[in-house]
């Protein structure tokens, strides 16, 4: 079986909630999702920078590409039993120019200078220090 995986940011605790879901369905149903931390993962075989991995989620398909940010959501929402409706139509010419609106513009930039942020003072995803 071809294996997605997917590269994520284990330190923000926004995007670990929402990896330990899909991480909780994928073993639940043996789809063929791998998480890795960004933050311990080779980011050459990702072919990208600490900085650009911070700013996106990505995922390597089974064929060898990368893709990043909605496509990459998707990507996890069709391995996963029940929810490949929900890639199927976030994907949708419409729908897609607006995720990706959301995504690239206020969900994805928030996040990552939060964690810039949190970063800068030395704090653990929690608030304390590591």
């Amino acid at each position: 079986m071809a294996i997605t995986r997917i590269l994520y940011n284990d330190r923000c605790p926004i995007c670990r909630a929402e990896i330990a879901h899909y991480r909780a369905r994928a073993e639940k149903t043996r789809a063929p999702l791998l998480f890795e931390d960004l933050n311990t993962a080779d980011l050459g075989l990702w072919q990208l920078t600490p900085d650009q991995a911070k700013r996106r989620m990505h995922a390597a398909l089974p064929d060898g590409r990368i893709i990043s940010g909605i496509p990459a959501f998707a990507a996890i929402w069709a391995a996963l039993p029940g929810m490949g409706w929900v890639a199927r139509l976030v994907m949708l010419p419409g729908l897609r120019s607006l995720a990706d609106l959301i995504y690239n513009r206020i969900a994805a930039p928030w996040l990552y200078h939060r964690q810039a942020r949190r970063d800068a003072r030395g704090l653990a995803s929690d608030g304390t220090q590591p």
